[in-house]
């Protein structure tokens, strides 16, 4: 039976959709680590924090900037810049490539650090988090006491700052973050509108839609409150929008029923190094590679694992970057090392002086350890391995390096 059947009236959704969409019990919360890719590239690398920099996109001139600096900016730098007229404005400014690896390991960690305050996380790109604190005011107090103890643990763990939105759902609680400069900012619940009704109409998803976008420049639609008034009248509202006109309404009035839902997140193993000084002499490189690949042997043995891909990146000085992947099949030392060296072969195509090198492993399946009558290379390669780590499992796994490590990390 459809639901006209219900009442002499005929079926509105606009105005059906206010019933079902409200719940201010809920309590969701957004997380927000503003310019992440920055804080993380200061904190790998602390000689760039007074620095201007831009990480972009593509070393292309079609690239773009993702995230910058104050001191860029300053320069006149601005997010989505296109990469051929940065390099035309500021000689003066460290462009620095898209470290998807490095901003993803970051991102769980800090998955890691806010888990303990509620099961129900959802990341939201590499900058933010969904949580569902909902029930949690009788064991946790305030909320805004919960959120100031969130962004103080993500700032003990990882160094990263960051804000907080609070509302009755994720829409209000992610413009929340979008648009107030204070640490923590609460919508109670049945203010979202009002909340809304002064903000450009940008902030709510659906008008990013190009249809909807170009209409309401075209009707000089310059708040979220022009909308929520257009709502007032469902048939002209509808006609205008179309398909767009059920969610462009639920979303000017603040209504969201979407839930936080937890991620399955990908396994990894990566490690990365910056160079104590931009090079591209191939001895100190190697070494450094060398380093890379023995950490992630030594974390394969300890897990009795092989990674059925291997990504080793290489970051170059002036903002580009070559990656190569490949696959470990054995998790000795000189395995994973003479894999690793042939990638970053394959790799460094370019003269120019490197800034960092990653190396990324995942898809792990079991490591099956078969035993032999009689001493093969393997078997006396895998001897030496496990000798070694005897000592790093007991001092770190840096605490026995060959000469060449040290002296490419500046150490002697």
């Amino acid at each position: 039976m459809g639901l006209n059947a219900w009442s002499s009236e005929p079926f509105n959704p606009l105005e059906f959709t206010v019933s079902f969409v409200f719940n201010n019990d809920q309590d969701i919360f957004h997380i927000r680590l503003k310019e992440l890719e920055l804080q993380a590239e200061r904190i790998v690398d602390p000689g760039l924090k007074t620095r201007p920099v831009a990480i972009i996109s593509s070393p292309h001139p079609s690239g773009t900037i993702v995230s910058l600096s104050p001191e860029a900016e300053e320069e006149g730098l601005f997010h989505g810049m296109k990469v051929s007229i940065v390099r035309k404005m500021s000689h003066g400014v460290q462009l620095l490539p898209y470290n998807q690896s490095l901003y993803a390991k970051v991102n769980r960690y800090v998955y890691q650090s806010i888990s303990m305050f509620t099961p129900i996380v959802e990341p939201e790109g590499v900058d933010g988090f969904y949580l569902d604190m909902s029930g949690m005011r009788a064991i946790r107090g305030h909320v805004q006491n919960t959120g100031l103890s969130i962004i103080h643990r993500i700032q003990e763990q990882t160094s990263l700052s960051g804000v907080v939105g609070i509302s009755v759902n994720k829409l209000v609680s992610r413009i929340v973050t979008s648009v107030v400069p204070e640490t923590i900012h609460e919508v109670q619940g049945g203010n979202e509108a009002k909340f809304l009704s002064p903000l450009k109409p940008l902030v709510l998803p659906t008008v990013k839609e190009k249809p909807v976008h170009r209409l309401l420049r075209f009707l000089w639609v310059e708040q979220v409150s022009h909308i929520q008034s257009m709502v007032g009248q469902p048939d002209e509202f509808r006609t205008l929008f179309g398909m767009f006109s059920v969610q462009l309404a639920r979303e000017a009035k603040g209504q969201d029923s979407s839930i936080v839902k937890p991620p399955q997140l990908r396994d990894h193993i990566l490690e990365q190094t910056v160079l104590p000084e931009d090079t591209n002499d191939e001895m100190v490189l190697h070494a450094i590679v060398k380093d890379l690949a023995e950490q992630v042997a030594f974390k394969l043995r300890k897990r009795h694992q092989l990674a059925d891909k291997v990504r080793l990146e290489i970051h170059y000085t002036d903002g580009h970057q070559r990656h190569r992947v490949g696959k470990i099949k054995g998790i000795d030392d000189s395995s994973v090392i003479a894999v690793c060296r042939r990638l970053f072969d394959k790799a460094n195509e370019r003269r120019n002086r490197v800034r960092t090198i990653l190396i990324d492993a995942c898809e792990f399946r079991p490591y099956v350890d078969q035993a032999n009558l009689f001493m093969t290379e393997a078997s006396r390669n895998m001897a030496v391995s496990k000798a070694v780590e005897k000592v790093r499992l007991k001092y770190g796994v840096r605490s026995l390096q060959t000469a060449d490590v040290f002296q490419a990390l500046g150490r002697v």
